[in-house]
C-alpha cells in the first residue's frame, strides 16, 4: 500500500467513529494548549521582570545605613541614623578608578501643591548625577542646571505629579510648593511606569540636594552633609564585585569600624537581584511547563488505549486485510497513520486554543505579560506527532502480529 492508500484508509476508519476519535484528542489537545499558555506566561513574566530590573541597573551600587542598630538595648530602623556623608560620595568618586558616576541622595513625603490642586507624592533630594544613574530622561523642560544645586528653589516632576497637578499642561516655569517653600518647574520626566515590586516610579518629584536639606528637612535636625544613600555606577559590568569591596573597605575606614565591628551601613548589588530574580522565574517556567507535559503524556496514554481497544474491535478486518494479501507492515502502518493523526489533529487544535488562551489571558489581565514563542509552538506540534508515533506502535505492532486464521475465526 502507497502512502496515499494507508492515509486514506486512517481517515476513513477514524471518520467512522469520529465521537469517539474527538474525545481521543482531547488530552493531546489539553496538552499541548496548557504547554503553549504555561510557558507564554512564564517567558512573558521573565522577559517583564527582566526589563523592569535592567532600569535598575546592571553596572549600579546601592549604598544605605545598615537595617537596623541597637543603642542602650533598643533597636532603632535605619531611618533613625545618617551614617554616610557627601564626603563619603566624594572620597568614592576620588579614591575608586573603576566608579563612573556618583550620586547621594536624601528622600521624603510632602504635599504639592498648585493652585486649588494638591497631590501627595514622594520627594528626591539629589546631585547631578542622579537622573544618569537611575536612568531618568528628561520628557519636557530642562535637567537641573549646575547653579541649580547651590541651594536654588527648583523642581523636576515625575509624569503622575505632571499629570494629577497640571493635566494635559507640562507645568513648566510654573511655581509648586512643597511643604511651606516655593518651588519653580524646570522639567518633567518620562515615564518609567509601574516597578517590579508594584510601585509607581512616576509619583515622584525632584529636587537639588541643598535645597532638600535645608527647604524640606530642615526641622529635622539632620547632621551636616548627611545623605540616605548613594548611588555609583561603574565603567564595566566586570568591575562590579571588586568595586562593591573597594566602597566596603573604604567606608569602613572613613566611619572608623574596628576589626569584627559590624558595618554601620549596606551596599546593596543589583545586578545579584536581578539574577534571583531571573532564576526564580526560569525555575516556575520549566515547572510550568512540566505540568503541561505531564497533561500531554497522559493525552499519549489515552491514544495508546483507544487504539489497543480499537485492534481489539477490529481483529476480523484485520485478519481479512492480512488473508488477502496485505503484509504485517502494512497493517503497522495503517494503525501508526491512525494514532499520528489523531495526536496530529489534536496538536493542530492544541496549537489554536493555547495561542488564543494565551491572547485571552493577556487581554483580560494586563498584569500578567504574555509572551509567545514560535520555537515552543513549532515543539508542541513536533511533540504532538511523536506523542502518536511513540504511544501508537505498540498497538500498531500488535495489529501486524495476529495470525490471519486466528484472526477471521473471531
Amino acid at each position: 500500500m502507497g502512502f496515499l492508500d494507508i492515509l486514506r484508509t486512517a481517515i476513513f476508519a477514524l471518520r467512522g467513529n469520529w465521537m469517539r476519535s474527538a474525545l481521543t484528542s482531547l488530552g493531546v489537545i489539553i496538552g499541548i494548549a496548557a504547554v503553549i499558555v504555561m510557558v507564554s506566561v512564564g517567558q512573558g513574566t521573565q522577559a517583564e521582570i527582566e526589563r523592569q530590573l535592567a532600569g535598575l541597573g546592571a553596572q549600579k551600587l546601592d549604598i544605605g545605613p545598615q537595617v537596623q542598630r541597637s543603642m542602650g538595648g533598643v533597636r532603632m530602623s535605619a531611618s533613625s541614623y545618617y551614617t554616610l556623608t557627601e564626603g563619603d560620595a566624594e572620597a568614592i568618586r576620588e579614591e575608586i578608578p573603576e566608579v563612573q558616576l556618583v550620586s547621594g541622595s536624601l528622600r521624603g513625603s510632602s504635599q504639592i501643591v498648585y493652585a486649588e490642586t494638591n497631590w501627595s507624592t514622594s520627594w528626591q533630594g539629589i546631585q547631578p548625577d542622579f537622573l544618569q544613574i537611575n536612568g531618568w530622561q528628561i520628557a519636557s523642560g530642562s535637567a537641573f542646571e549646575p547653579q541649580h544645586f547651590a541651594g536654588d528653589k527648583v523642581v523636576i516632576l515625575g509624569e503622575t505629579v505632571r499629570r494629577e497637578l497640571f493635566g494635559a499642561d507640562t507645568g513648566i516655569g510654573e511655581t509648586v510648593r512643597i511643604g511651606r517653600t516655593n518651588f519653580t518647574v524646570v522639567g518633567t520626566l518620562k515615564p518609567k511606569g509601574m516597578s517590579g515590586f508594584g510601585r509607581d516610579q512616576d509619583d515622584v518629584v525632584m529636587v537639588p540636594l541643598d535645597t532638600a536639606r535645608r527647604r524640606l528637612m530642615g526641622a529635622m535636625g539632620l547632621p551636616p552633609g548627611a545623605l540616605m544613600d548613594i548611588s555609583l555606577t561603574v565603567s564595566h559590568p566586570d568591575d562590579l564585585a571588586y568595586v562593591q569591596g573597594e566602597v566596603e573597605s573604604l567606608l569602613r575606614q572613613r566611619h572608623r569600624i574596628d576589626p569584627g565591628a559590624p558595618d554601620d551601613f549596606q551596599v546593596r548589588n543589583v545586578s545579584q537581584l536581578v539574577a534571583t530574580r531571573n532564576e526564580t522565574t526560569r525555575q516556575m517556567s520549566w515547572l510550568l511547563g512540566a505540568v503541561a507535559t505531564i497533561s500531554l503524556i497522559v493525552g499519549g496514554i489515552g491514544i495508546m488505549n483507544i487504539m489497543l481497544v480499537s485492534v481489539t474491535e477490529r481483529i476480523k478486518e484485520i485478519g481479512l486485510r492480512l488473508a488477502v494479501g496485505a503484509g504485517p507492515s502494512d497493517v503497522r502502518r495503517q494503525f501508526l497513520a491512525e494514532a499520528m493523526l489523531l495526536s496530529l489533529g489534536g496538536g493542530l487544535l492544541g496549537i489554536l486554543f493555547g495561542i488564543s488562551g494565551a491572547l485571552l489571558v493577556g487581554h483580560f489581565n494586563t498584569d500578567l505579560p504574555i509572551q509567545l514563542n514560535g520555537k515552543v509552538i513549532t515543539l508542541a506540534a513536533a511533540f504532538s506527532v511523536a506523542t502518536g508515533l511513540f504511544f501508537g506502535y505498540y498497538p500498531a505492532r500488535k495489529a501486524s502480529q495476529l495470525d490471519p486464521i486466528e484472526a477471521l475465526r473471531q
